[in-house]
This record gives structure tokens, C-alpha cells and sequence, in this order.
């Protein structure tokens, strides 16, 4: 069997081209390192060719490939006439006896020695379709079926085929560490990066027994369903239990949830350089709660000098959502197991936080010798 993906944003390059087709075939052969798939590059193409027994393997990896606009399952045939309109006509088939009525032909020749040009391509394809398929029609402004052909090497013929997440391969834009609870916006937030081309570690605070071992289990399951995507991720649990009480019992009550904040970013930050990261991702959207206004942010954010990236900044619940229902995120996150900073958040939080007083009232607490130990007595898994 034979799949053809194309690469997206990777056709922009230039004379980067090859190192980031280096990394998607990399991550490709690593996806399909337990099957007989075979990963093919050619100029502007890629393709998979494998056993029909790991059709659904492979067919389920491109469907988790960062990098790719799209892929489809393909037929080769010798680079003849009659070879590639019988093709045709069997992609048109197929297509007529699962319901489809309208489609159109579209051909791409690199090989310029075939007999037929693009537009020949098209006219002869789309009208031996139509005379060996009574009951398709053509429309090509808004056809059921697109089916391509394309001559190169050999010659490809395949249907619409399937959406790919385009992106850039994961890997090519270094390592970030992605704040990681148990909601709905960090896991997305964590998608959004890997679809940028970064490989993502992750952290968790666990604040047990206030926070139950089902709700860790739960973030390690989150962690799995988005290191589809990332190639894996490495997650690191620490325990914040001590640190919290310390902020509930010195701190302001309005202000336990930015401290908390705060303390989660400093020690964010230590972990990051260790791990080499060079970046923390978080799952932010402006105003979506109190401590994500403006003001707070910048409270928040005072401890660290690494950037921080927050790819949900502007996008509203529903549309994050949405895209955690698209990723597979979504049922996980809403299961009923609260992480730690709801758990302790304050009836009243302050809304509009001076980075000023934060910072007086976070010297006041004390935390470095809590943060190391944390730190250190830290657990370590990769998802």
C-alpha cells in the first residue's frame, strides 16, 4: 500500500528545506518504528508504503503528524495513458459506490515526457470517468471527489484524501516546558506549540491530599493524548502541598492565587534550565479568570527572565474548546477531578494585582528552601 502526504509550510524554506524534511521523516519513521513501513522523500512529496496489516497503524500516525497539509491512500501505475485513466476510472468507482455524484480531475507533471500535459490530463481523465461510470458529473466548482493525478517517478492517482495537521515538524523549533493541569486550555496550549514545530516537557503540581491520585492520573493521561502529537512527553510531577499551605497561612487571602502563580512560574523556570528548555507554554487567556487579567499576568510572570509563551492569549473558551474536542483532549479534561489551584482558590481574589505589593508580599513567604525541595524530590515519566 502506498500513502502520499504532502508537506505544507515545509514548501516555504528555502535552504532550510531539507533540515526540516530531515526532522518529519525522522519523526514519521518513529511513529511507524514498530511496523514494515517503508518512508520515502522525493522533491515536494513524501511517502509511505507498507503491508496491508499496517494500514490502520499507519493511517492513525499521519493522522497525529505535525507537518504535513495532508495525505492520502494512493494508486501507482506505470507512466502510460491507458495505465493512469484506468486508474482514474477506478478512484471514480469506488467513489460513485460510496454515494459520491460529482467530482473533478486535477494533474500535476513534473515528468515532462509524459505524452500528456495537465490540461490533457484532466480532459482525458475526466471523460473516461464520465463514460465508464454512468451516474457521476462533473462539477468542478464544488465536487464531491477531487481525484489528482500526479506524474512523477512513477504515476500517483488518489481521491480527496484527509486533512493533516500542517505545522512544523515537532523538533525543529527546540524544547519548551509546558505548565500542565488538569482543564481544558493547557493541554491545547501544549498542541498549539507542538504544531509549531516544539518539543514539549511538562509540569505538574500535585498538592496530595488535597488533590487525589485520580487527578494525576488524570494529567498523565493528558500528557499521552498530547505527546501524540509532540512525539512524546517527558512530565514531571511535583509536589506543591507545602508550598500552598505557606501561602495560605502568611499570605493575604485575596492574593493566595497569584502567589500561588508566582511560585509555580519560579519553580517552572529552575526546572526549565535543568532540562534545558528555553521556554515555559502556559494555557492563559486573557481575562478568561481573575488571574488572568492584565495585571495579574504581569504579577505572575515577574519571577522568571525565560520567555513565556502563551498561545490561547486572544481565543475565547469555545473556540478552545473546540479544539481540545479536535485533538482528543477535550473528555478527559472535563472529568471531575480539580487541580490545585481551584481547589485553594480564594471566595474573593484580588482582580488587578501591582507587581510591586506581589513582589513584597512573595519575598514575606519565604519559599526558596520549599521550591529546591520540591524540585529535587520531584518525579520524572515520559508520555
Amino acid at each position: 500500500m502506498t500513502y502520499l502526504l504532502k508537506p505544507g509550510e515545509l514548501s516555504l524554506k528555502g535552504e532550510n528545506r531539507k533540515n526540516f524534511e530531515s526532522i518529519l521523516k525522522r519523526n514519521l519513521l518513529t511513529m511507524l518504528r514498530l511496523t514494515d513501513a517503508r518512508v520515502i522523500m522525493t522533491t515536494g512529496r513524501f511517502f509511505v508504503i507498507c503491508g496491508e496489516a499496517a494500514a490502520e497503524q499507519v493511517e492513525d500516525a499521519l493522522d497525529h503528524l505535525v507537518g504535513i497539509a495532508g495525505w492520502a491512500k494512493t494508486r501507482t501505475c506505470e507512466k502510460s495513458v491507458e495505465a493512469v485513466l484506468a486508474c482514474c476510472v477506478e478512484v471514480g468507482r469506488a467513489f460513485f459506490d460510496q454515494g459520491g455524484r460529482t467530482f473533478k480531475i486535477e494533474a500535476r507533471r513534473t515528468d515532462k515526457s509524459f505524452p500528456l500535459d495537465s490540461y490533457g490530463i484532466r480532459s482525458e481523465g475526466g471523460r473516461a470517468v464520465l463514460e465508464s461510470v454512468p451516474g457521476l458529473q462533473v462539477d468542478v466548482h464544488s465536487p464531491g471527489e477531487i481525484i489528482t493525478v500526479e506524474i512523477r517517478e512513477q504515476a500517483y492517482i488518489y481521491g480527496t484524501g484527509r486533512k493533516g495537521r500542517r505545522g512544523l515538524p515537532v523538533g525543529s523549533a527546540g524544547r519548551g516546558l509546558l505548565l500542565l493541569s488538569g482543564g481544558i486550555d493547557s493541554p491545547v496550549a501544549g498542541y498549539m506549540m507542538a504544531s509549531r514545530g516544539m518539543g514539549i516537557d511538562a509540569v505538574y503540581f500535585h498538592a496530595y491530599p488535597y488533590t487525589s491520585e485520580e487527578a494525576r492520573n488524570k494529567v498523565v493521561r493528558l500528557a499521552e493524548l498530547v505527546g501524540r502529537y509532540s512525539m512524546g512527553i517527558r512530565l514531571t510531577t511535583i509536589s506543591f502541598t507545602k508550598v500552598q499551605m505557606r501561602i495560605k497561612e502568611r499570605a493575604p487571602e485575596g492574593w493566595t492565587t497569584v502567589l500561588l502563580r508566582m511560585a509555580m512560574m519560579e519553580c517552572a523556570e529552575t526546572l526549565a534550565r535543568r532540562r534545558g528548555d528555553k521556554c515555559l507554554i502556559t494555557g492563559e487567556s486573557l481575562s478568561q479568570v481573575a488571574s488572568q487579567t492584565i495585571e495579574n499576568i504581569t504579577c505572575t510572570e515577574s519571577r522568571v527572565t525565560l520567555p513565556i509563551l502563551r498561545p490561547l492569549i486572544g481565543m475565547d473558551k469555545e473556540a478552545i474548546i473546540r479544539m481540545a474536542e479536535t485533538i482528543g483532549t477535550y473528555e478527559t479534561s472535563i472529568l471531575p477531578y480539580e487541580d490545585c489551584c481551584v481547589l485553594f482558590s480564594p471566595p474573593h481574589p484580588i482582580l488587578r494585582g501591582e507587581a510591586e505589593t506581589a513582589g513584597q508580599l512573595y519575598e514575606q513567604l519565604e519559599l526558596g528552601a520549599l521550591l529546591e525541595t520540591a524540585i529535587r524530590e520531584s518525579t520524572l515519566e515520559k508520555c
